[in-house]
C-alpha cells in the first residue's frame, strides 16, 4: 500500500529535474530512423583514463553501455562533429551532439500472466513480482516474464527506453526473489526513476533467512564486488577491488539454526545480499548457487522442503517520478517464504 507524502522542496533529489527533459526513447537506433530528440553538452574537463562509453554511461545512467557503444559506432552520438571510437578519451572543450531515435516496436507478444498490483497511475506500476518469474527476457528465457505480463497488464504503455528486451524495466530481482519492483509506463518517468536509482535516493529494504546465527543484533558490510574469475555466472566479493557495494543489516528473529534478518541495501550490485550474505559465513536459506552445502545441510537436518533462496524485497521508497510525491509501499511474504519461517521457529 503506498503511504505518499509531500516533502519538504529542499529535501527532494535533484535527479526529479529528469522528467523536464524531452521523452527520450530506445538508444542504439539505426541512423535512418527518425530522430525523437537531439542535445549537446561541453565536456569540462579531460579524462585521459576513461573511455568515452564508460563516461557517457555516467551521464546516462539509464541507458546499457551496450547501447551508447552502439550510438557511438552508428554517429548517433558525435564527438567535435565526428565519429569516435567507444574506447576514445574524453577531452576538455569536447562537443558533444546526441541523438535519441525513436523506439522500435516492441517485437515481444504479450502474455496473460497474473500480476498482484501495489499501486498503478499514468506514469508506473509496483508489483509484489512472485518467485520464479523472470524479469525481461534472456538467453533460455524468451517467453513467460514479468515484461509480457506487464506489455499485456499496461496494454503495451511501457517506455521504451529499456529497448525491444526489456520496455519499462528500470531495476530487476533475480528470477527466485520475490517483492517489491517498479517499472515505468513512458520515457520521462522511466529517465527520472533510473536517476534517482543511480543517485541512490531509492530506499530498498529486502527480508531474507540467513543460514546459522549472526553474532551481532545489526551490522554493516562493505565489501566490493566483482564477476568470479572462473565462474563467469557467479559474483564474488573482491578485496580492495570490484564494485563499492553497500549493505545494512538487523536481526528480525532468531530462528533454529537460521537468522530472519532485513537488508537495507544502498548500493545496487548483481546478486548483492546474497553475495555479501555468504562473506559473512552466513549464505541464504535456499540458495544454490550461493548457498551450497552449508544451506544444503541445514535443510536436510531440519528435514525442511526449501524451494528457492529466502529473499523477498519487503518494501520500496521513492519519489513520484511527475509529482516528486514520497511513495512507500511493502509487499507481504509469499505463501513459500512464510511457511519456512513458521517451521524454523517450531
Amino acid at each position: 500500500m503506498a503511504s505518499p507524502t509531500k516533502p519538504a522542496r529542499e529535501n527532494r533529489p535533484a535527479s526529479l529535474a529528469a522528467v523536464e527533459l524531452a521523452s527520450r526513447s530506445q538508444a542504439g537506433q539505426p541512423a535512418g530512423e527518425a530522430a525523437l530528440s537531439h542535445e549537446s553538452f561541453r565536456v569540462e574537463c579531460s579524462l585521459p583514463q576513461q573511455r568515452y562509453d564508460a563516461f557517457l554511461r555516467e551521464r546516462y545512467p539509464q541507458v546499457s553501455r551496450g547501447a551508447l557503444q552502439r550510438m557511438l559506432v552508428s554517429g548517433d552520438i558525435l564527438v567535435n562533429g565526428r565519429q569516435v571510437k567507444p574506447a576514445h578519451h574524453p577531452a576538455a572543450g569536447d562537443e558533444v551532439a546526441v541523438t535519441w531515435r525513436a523506439a522500435r516496436p516492441a517485437e515481444l507478444t504479450p502474455e496473460d500472466i497474473p500480476l498482484e498490483v501495489l499501486y498503478e497511475d499514468e506514469a508506473l506500476v509496483v508489483i509484489n513480482k512472485p518467485a520464479g518469474l523472470v524479469t525481461h527476457p534472456a538467453a533460455g528465457n524468451q517467453e513467460h516474464t514479468l515484461v509480457q505480463a506487464l506489455l499485456h497488464h499496461c496494454a503495451g504503455q511501457l517506455s521504451g527506453i529499456g529497448g525491444v528486451a526489456r520496455p519499462g524495466i528500470v531495476h530487476r530481482l533475480d528470477k527466485d526473489t520475490s517483492g517489491c519492483l517498479v517499472a515505468a509506463k513512458n520515457d520521462a518517468a522511466h529517465q527520472a526513476l533510473a536517476a534517482q536509482f543511480q543517485a541512490r535516493t531509492v530506499h530498498k529494504v529486502y527480508h531474507a533467512v540467513v543460514c546459522g546465527h549472526l553474532r551481532a543484533e545489526n551490522g554493516r558490510i562493505l565489501a566490493g564486488i566483482s564477476r568470479h574469475p572462473t565462474h563467469r555466472k557467479r559474483m564474488t566479493v573482491a578485496p580492495g577491488a570490484g564494485r563499492a557495494a553497500h549493505t545494512d543489516y538487523r536481526v528480525l528473529e532468531r530462528l533454529r539454526e537460521a537468522t530472519l534478518v532485513e537488508a537495507v541495501l544502498h548500493t545496487g550490485r548483481t546478486h548483492q545480499i546474497r553475495v555479501h550474505f555468504q562473506h559473512l559465513g552466513h549464505p541464504l536459506l535456499g540458495d544454490g548457487v550461493y548457498g551450497g552445502r552449508q544451506s544444503r545441510r541445514l535443510a536436510e537436518s531440519l528435514g525442511l522442503e526449501v524451494p528457492r533462496q529466502m529473499l523477498h524485497a519487503q518494501s520500496l521508497h521513492f519519489y513520484h517520478p511527475l509529482t516528486g510525491r514520497r511513495l512507500v509501499f511493502e509487499a507481504a511474504w509469499p505463501e513459500d517464504f512464510a511457511q519456512v519461517v513458521q517451521a524454523l521457529r517450531a
